[in-house]
Formats: structure tokens, C-alpha cells, sequence
């Protein structure tokens, strides 16, 4: 329980000190005066968002500090909220991330706000109502559903990642596939551009060659040049051997020879290539103009188009190992959408189970709030496959069996939606929370609905410890420790308030004169009621 309760700048609350203590706690005080602030401090220890204009006028942050002792052992939790949004948590001293309040608060301690029941009412709350209310066994088909989804979820984002449909896919594999093949099928290699260039130059100029060889090799034959480089080097050989020193001369000449006798081989040979097959000259042209075709289709180089072969052949691969993917896919894509749905229907039947039991006993709350004979239920229809299951969740309400059950929100009075949201809370297993709290649940009600209310609220608190911020006197008188929220201009004060002066807050609660002796004497009444419920 919430043994010791600090605030500071909070709002319009300045500075307030409770010491609540166990069993019900009533806030009460005018309309506007801050009572809901002290709930506010405690959904700040709970982990609740912190907002700026959370931080009142009297300095630049706003502080909440709680005790809190639960099995016998006390903790301390603080947060810090500053005028820029910032939000600081202390758990027994030491910072700690946020939702380390929330964990620590998860189960134990349950704030139900005035507007719940526009949450309930939703399809969204009433599908968390009746998934909070599930058993262990229930949980555990939940959570299994949960993995199935997702299974599906991560399934669906490969199929996604494969860069199309399979359809698209295979008109792209059919297109590179064919790019590939058109110049694979050609059979270029790297440097065959410049090598056909040559060859048909000498082709188309093959006679004027022929005739320049020809005329070089007869200046180099016999009576040339060649014969005149023997005779040289012969005379040169016989006087070396008169001066040594002439030795040197004679090699090169005989080098000279040797490599005008290479030259004149090198020459008959090219003379001799430029003997062709007749229809030569036409094959090269016609491999000029398949690569002058390919190089307008796939790049303006030899190089370029054998890149673009290679690009080609490994998109047309990486296509092909898609689309096998994309199979295995949509097999193991047809198997988790088989798991996820059977999965949903077994969520479905312990969503029904669940409901069915939450609405039962909201009844019975309902009816020991004044409702004589109300419905209470829940409808659970198909729906597609998603995150939260294959079912829409809808609650339905009449206050009397005899009328037709419809949403609550349109047919339910303000009374009935306060009683309804306690009854459906209660039901769902709020009440296994050490620490309750409720703010303003009790709006719209009145007279002995409100004294029943007041007798629901004391025997929850029974063994546990219930805050509970009211405008019904009704309520209050049953409270163990009632406080009174004060505002004087723009600050706002907390006292506890026993004996006399609570009997004050309950005549203005009563007739508006705290000092009348009738009003008095009316919350004496109700006091004494209140004790002997």
C-alpha cells in the first residue's frame, strides 16, 4: 500500500504531505479545487507519461515522493518532471528508466480514471478487458497467437523483399536471360574489337601490301643490302685478325646480318599471310557490323558490352534463386497462415470463455449497485487476421432484461456508465491489485445508488487499500481516512479531516453550508449508516 504520499508543485498544488493509511480513502473537495491532481502523483509513481503543464507555478519542476510497503517490506519511488517535459524515476534511491515504475507497479496498482469507460466501450477496450481477465491458460494461447502472428508478419515481409511479383519477375529473368545469351552468343573476347579492325585494314589493302613486300624483300635479296653486310663482315673478320681491336666492329656487323636475316623472314611471312581464303574479308565485316549491333544495344565499347553480359547473367541468376525463395515461401507462407488461423480460433473460444465470465459477474456487481435485472455481454465476431486476433470485440448493455442490449456508450446514462465501468473493472480483476484507486467513477448517481456504491467501494477496500476522489457525500461517509483538497486563487492545499471537521465536509457535500447545524446532523446520519454497513 501507498504509505506515505509527497507532492510539490504539482499542478495547482503546491506542497501536500498524506500519511493515507489502509482501507478506503476518500478525496473530496469543490469542483475545480485539485482533487484529481493527488491521483495525477499517483499515476507518476506508477510510470505514467509526464506532461509540462504538469509542473505548477512555484518553481521549474514539479516532485511526487511515495512510500510504499507491501509485504512487509518498504520501497521508495520518486519522479521528477521539469518545465521543458523532461521526466526523471527513482526507485529506492537510485535512477532507474521509467518503466521500471511501470513493472513495478504492473498488477499491484490499478488507477481507474473518470473517463474509463469511453475506453471500454471501444472495441479496442473491450477486447483488452476481456484479454486482461484471461487465466494463466488463456495467456498462454495469447501469447502463443502472438508468435504466430508475427511468424506471419516476418514470412510476408521476405515475400515483399523479393523486389515484385513473381510475374514481374519472370518477364525480367526472360529479358536478362536474353540480354545475356544475345551477346554470350557472339562469342567476343576483350580485345577483338581492335584485332578485326586490323585484319580488315589489311584485308582491303592486301594488294598494295603485297606489292610493297615484295619490292622491300627484293631490296634486301642477294645483290642488296644483305649480300653487301656478308661481304663487310667477311673482309672486316680477315683484317681482325691483324688488329684485335676491330673485334668489337665485326660482332655487330655480324649482328646486323643476323637480324636483317630475321627481318627478311619476318617479311616473306607477313607477305605470305596476305595469301587469304576468297570470302575472308566479307566474315570480319560481317563480325564488325554483329559488334557495331551489339555495342548500339548494350554500350558504346567491347568492354562495355561484355560488362553488361556479366551484369545480365547475375541478375538473371539472382532472379532465379528469387523466384525459387518465393516459392519455398509461398509454401511456408500458406503454413504459418494455417498456424496463425488456428491459433486465432483458439483465442477466439478463451476470448468467449472469458467474456462470458467477466459479464456474468458485472451483472451481479450491477445488481447490487441498484440495477435490477441489467445485461451485461460481450459480442465476439470474425474478423481478419491482425495483431490482436481474428475477432472484433463489442460490449453490450441494458440496464433491464427487458430491453434490447445495445453499445453502451449510446444507450447508457452517465449513472449507468460510472456503474457499469466499476462493474466490468471489478469483474475483469482489478480487484486483485493491493492499491486501487478511482476518480470520480461514482459520476452521475445519486441517493441510495450512491450509498450502494459507497457500500461496494468499502467492502473492496476491505483487506487492501482503495483511493477514491468523489463529490457523493454518500460515498465519503464510508471512507477509514478522508482528505479534503482546498484551493485559495491559484494554489490548492490537502488536510485530513476527522471528527468535526469532517462532519463539515460532509454537510457541504450535503446542502453546500459546511456550518449547518441540520446539514451536520444529516452527515452524522450518514456516518452512523455507513458503520453499521
Amino acid at each position: 500500500m501507498l504509505d506515505e504520499l509527497i507532492v510539490n508543485n504539482l499542478g495547482i498544488i503546491g506542497a501536500a504531505h498524506i500519511e493515507p493509511g489502509s482501507g478506503l480513502v476518500v478525496v473530496t473537495g469543490e469542483t475545480g479545487a485539485g482533487k484529481t491532481m493527488l491521483l495525477g502523483a499517483l499515476r507518476l509513481l506508477t510510470g505514467a507519461s509526464a506532461r509540462r503543464d504538469l509542473v505548477g507555478p512555484m518553481g521549474e519542476e514539479a516532485t511526487v515522493d511515495g512510500r510504499f510497503i507491501a509485504g512487509g517490506e518498504e520501497s521508495t519511488v520518486k519522479r521528477r518532471v521539469t518545465a521543458e517535459g523532461r521526466s526523471k524515476a527513482y526507485l529506492d534511491g537510485s535512477m532507474v528508466p521509467v518503466r521500471a515504475l511501470q513493472e513495478r507497479a504492473a498488477g499491484q496498482v490499478e488507477v481507474i480514471g473518470q473517463h474509463d469507460h469511453m475506453m471500454l466501450t471501444s472495441q479496442h477496450g473491450a477486447r483488452q478487458l476481456v484479454d486482461g481477465a484471461l487465466g494463466s491458460a488463456g495467456r498462454e494461447v495469447l501469447a502463443r497467437y502472438a508468435e504466430a502472428w508475427q511468424e506471419l508478419v516476418l514470412v510476408r515481409q521476405k515475400l515483399e523483399l523479393l523486389g515484385g511479383s513473381r510475374r514481374e519477375l519472370e518477364r525480367e529473368l526472360e529479358v536478362v536471360s536474353f540480354q545475356a545469351d544475345d551477346i554470350t552468343r557472339a562469342g567476343f573476347q576483350p580485345g577483338d574489337d581492335a584485332d578485326l579492325a586490323a585484319r580488315a585494314d589489311r584485308l582491303r589493302n592486301a594488294e598494295d601490301l603485297a606489292r610493297g613486300l615484295a619490292s622491300v624483300l627484293d631490296s634486301l635479296g642477294d645483290e642488296g643490302a644483305a649480300a653487301g653486310l656478308a661481304s663487310a663482315s667477311a673482309e672486316l673478320g680477315k683484317i681482325a685478325r691483324l688488329d684485335p681491336s676491330l673485334a668489337p666492329a665485326r660482332h655487330r656487323l655480324e649482328e646486323l646480318s643476323s637480324d636483317l636475316a630475321e627481318i627478311q623472314l619476318d617479311l616473306a611471312a607477313q607477305a605470305a599471310d596476305l595469301d587469304h581464303e576468297p570470302g575472308e574479308l566479307d566474315t570480319i565485316e560481317l563480325r564488325i557490323a554483329e559488334l557495331s549491333r551489339l555495342k548500339r544495344k548494350y554500350g558504346d565499347s567491347l568492354n562495355e558490352v561484355l560488362d553488361f553480359a556479366a551484369s545480365a547473367a547475375t541478375r538473371a541468376e539472382e532472379i532465379t534463386e528469387l523466384l525459387g525463395t518465393a516459392d519455398q515461401l509461398a509454401g511456408e507462407l500458406a503454413a504459418v497462415e494455417e498456424r496463425a488461423e488456428r491459433a486465432g480460433e483458439r483465442l477466439t473460444g478463451v476470448r468467449t470463455k472469458s467474456a462470458k465470465a467477466i459479464a456474468k459477474i458485472a451483472a451481479e456487481h450491477l445488481r447490487e449497485l441498484g440495477m435490477s435485472n441489467p445485461t451485461v455481454e460481450f459480442e465476439i465476431t470474425p474478423a481478419e487476421l491482425g495483431p490482436a486476433g481474428a475477432d472484433r470485440v463489442a460490449l453490450r448493455f441494458a440496464s433491464d432484461a427487458a430491453l434490447p442490449p445495445g453499445p453502451a456508450n449510446k444507450i447508457a446514462s452517465g449513472g449507468e456508465l460510472s456503474r457499469l465501468t466499476l462493474a466490468l473493472r471489478l469483474a475483469a480483476g482489478v480487484d486483485d491489485a493491493s492499491l486501487l484507486a478511482f476518480d470520480e467513477v461514482d459520476a452521475g448517481i445519486g441517493g441510495a445508488i450512491a450509498l450502494a456504491m459507497g457500500e461496494k467501494l468499502a467492502t473492496l477496500a476491505k483487506g487492501r487499500q482503495l483511493f477514491c476522489v468523489t463529490h457523493l457525500p454518500q460515498v465519503a461517509a464510508f471512507a477509514d481516512t478522508h482528505f479534503v483538497v482546498e484551493r485559495n486563487g491559484p494554489h490548492a492545499s490537502v488536510r485530513h479531516v476527522e471528527g468535526a471537521a469532517r462532519l463539515e465536509e460532509l454537510s457541504r457535500m450535503l446542502g453546500g453550508l459546511a456550518d449547518s447545524e441540520r446539514g451536520q446532523l444529516h452527515a452524522a446520519e450518514l456516518l452512523e449508516a455507513a458503520r453499521q454497513d
